[in-house]
């Protein structure tokens, strides 16, 4: 796995969520994968902050917020985890976006961030969801 790819955060979630053991297993190993150094992954604030989120509220056993707390901070400490952001611009571009594909805004503003900073490659599990030409969504857990 030697690409360049923006991971979303049901990615993450599902490599610490215990309830989903197949997908665990692909999950955690994209994770090493990046976290080794082997792949270059891509996430961004909205998806730490999503990822935060669900860790603490919406996996079957949740953790409490310390524990989310350390998780999340690896991944922004990571030296290997390249951390993108956004701007009011890309809020604008993410909105124009949403209204003419009729996306979810949280989708488009993956995209949109995504474009910014050359990114055309998303890991996800919602392929359907981000409706941009110049993105390919993989869904890692279908072979």
């Amino acid at each position: 796995m030697n690409d360049e790819f923006f991971v979303d955060t049901n990615i993450l979630v599902y490599a610490f969520d215990e309830s989903e053991k197949p997908k665990r297993i692909i999950a955690k190993k994209i994770i090493e994968e990046v976290t080794k150094g082997n792949a270059i992954g891509f996430i961004s604030n909205q998806v730490l902050a999503e990822f935060f989120v669900a860790l603490t509220k919406k996996i079957e056993n949740p953790l409490n917020k310390t524990d989310a707390e350390a998780i999340v901070n690896g991944f922004i400490d990571s030296v290997h985890w390249k951390k993108i952001n956004y701007s009011d611009q890309t809020v604008s571009k993410a909105i124009e976006t949403s209204i003419k594909t009729n996306s979810h805004f949280w989708d488009a503003l993956i995209a949109e961030a995504m474009l910014e900073n050359k990114i055309y490659v998303l890991l996800t599990e919602n392929t359907k969801d981000v409706k941009c030409e110049h993105i390919k969504t993989i869904n890692p857990f279908k072979s």
